[in-house]
């Protein structure tokens, strides 16, 4: 990343409820960033699609549209809180520009997706930090995002914490 010091950067931080998106968007304000740059930050939220449900549920009971649209607020619910929260912490950012934008789909494909369309010159995101089993029957997105993005892809891990050192 040092032949993009000077130059105006995009950088895209992808963020979730989780504590390992929270600390890859500091990790990328402290280390990413530079101070008084033209960076532009776009943080990304994406929401999952709904499990799609048939038309009865296990009692015989049909879902409500109510139901539905209770469930696709909450949805959003969650993704304005996890934005609010990722923008706090950019809040003494200065001249960095802080976008942000909450998509629809499968992480996987729309962080790829806003990538390349948004120009990113870097995808900064989380890790899990999945098992090898749940990795894979649940499939990682940062591996997905690194295997199919044009961009470079720095993956942040969160410290393992000890014990007596949280």
């Amino acid at each position: 990343m040092a032949d993009m010091v000077g130059k105006e950067r995009r950088i895209l931080v992808a963020v979730d409820e989780g504590e390992e998106s929270a600390h890859a968007l500091s990790w990328c304000l402290k280390n990413v960033i530079s101070e008084n740059s033209k960076d532009t930050l776009v943080l990304l939220y994406v929401i999952p699609p709904r499990v799609v449900y048939p038309a009865l549920d296990g009692t015989g009971y049909l879902f409500s549209s109510d139901i539905l649209a209770a469930m696709d607020k909450y949805g959003t619910d969650v993704a304005d809180c996890v934005i609010e929260k990722a923008k706090r912490t950019c809040k003494d950012l200065n001249d960095v520009k802080v976008e942000t934008r909450v998509e629809r789909g499968d992480p996987r494909d729309v962080i790829c997706q806003m990538a390349e369309k948004l120009g990113a010159d870097v995808l900064v995101m989380g890790s899990r930090g999945y098992g090898l089993i749940k990795r894979a029957l649940l499939g990682s997105v940062s591996n997905h995002c690194v295997q199919n993005v044009k961009c470079p892809v720095l993956i942040v891990k969160k410290p393992k914490s000890t014990a007596g050192n949280k």
